[in-house]
């Protein structure tokens, strides 16, 4: 398992009857989470007293409940000192706005902090071997760690999701991360309508990211449902890998979607078409209470030769 486990402003406090404890900066927050499946003691008082409980309902989605919370805060997720090499702006501190919305989300998913230090290193070490700044496509991109984690790197980024309030999100984090003049295109479009129009423009790129979500809608209504369409977006993908590929990082927090299922995706798509190697685990976070880990998803990645 990969474990985002060099967190300084986030902490996943303790776990217990389908909900986690966490702290986001100097906030205690408590969400829902479906992987917690035990019931036991609640001794930490953030549970009695937290800031701010989302709470699922029997009939789907849910609401809020606020107790002391700002409307909007801020983070921040410290890259390895060793990405820094061809930096395009910031400092490697990348810094994250934060506000509640819609089904329980706050604007990061930390543990996807295992994927920012890979990449950065990735990127990091070709522009030290070889000058060039690779470029990157980031796919169903959210409020852009991942962009960020890679413009900080030295790379140049496509930035792509359906949505324009998450894209102009993520504007004001890099812009937070001193990285609003780094090289980035913003885009709101449908992921696979827009990997299609690079595909007939002959628009290639060294790495791409991915991270779907289980369902969705683009921004003219189409839609996206991961089991049916998932390998055939992988496979479109593999149609804009350049000829001095770095890697692909697919995330999933679909249950059918196990490391193993991440890695025979990408074997056939990638290593079997270009070589190198393919590597798939469960993600999670560190739990303070008990020293366990809570799990959050897999990721695979192919790396190029």
């Amino acid at each position: 398992m990969w474990i985002a486990d060099r967190w300084k402003d986030y902490e996943v406090l303790d776990t217990s009857r389908g909900e986690k404890l966490e702290r986001w900066g100097g906030y205690e927050l408590v969400r829902p989470d479906p992987q917690v499946i035990w019931n036991t003691e609640r001794a930490l008082p953030g549970w009695r007293r937290p800031n701010a409980h989302y709470h699922r309902s029997q009939k789907g989605g849910g609401e809020w409940e606020f107790f002391d919370l700002p409307d909007e805060w801020e983070i921040s997720y410290a890259l390895p000192e060793s990405t820094s090499a061809g930096s395009a702006g910031g400092d490697g501190s990348l810094r994250f706005h934060l506000k509640p919305f819609a089904f329980k989300h706050t604007g990061v998913f930390p543990e996807q902090a295992v994927n920012w230090d890979f990449s950065a290193g990735m990127i990091a070490a070709r522009i030290r071997g070889t000058g060039h700044a690779p470029k990157v496509l980031n796919l169903f991109a959210y409020t852009g760690g991942a962009t960020l984690a890679a413009l900080s790197a030295g790379a140049s980024v496509t930035h792509v999701d359906a949505s324009k309030g998450m894209v102009g999100w993520a504007k004001e984090n890099a812009a937070s991360s001193g990285l609003a003049e780094a090289p980035v295109r913003w885009l709101v479009d449908d992921c696979g309508k827009f990997v299609e129009r690079e595909i007939r423009r002959g628009n290639h790129y060294d790495a791409i990211i991915m991270d779907p979500p289980s369902y969705g809608r683009g921004p003219k209504g189409e839609i996206w449902k991961i089991e049916e369409s998932i390998y055939p977006f992988i496979e479109l993908c593999a149609k804009v890998i350049s000829d001095t590929p770095l890697f692909v990082i697919i995330n999933s927090y679909t249950t059918g979607l196990q490391p193993a299922v991440l890695s025979y995706m990408l074997n056939l798509a990638f290593k079997n078409r270009f070589g190198g190697r393919v590597e798939a685990e469960e993600i999670g976070l560190p739990v303070s209470a008990s020293g366990l880990v809570l799990p959050c998803g897999a990721t695979g990645r192919w790396i190029a030769p």
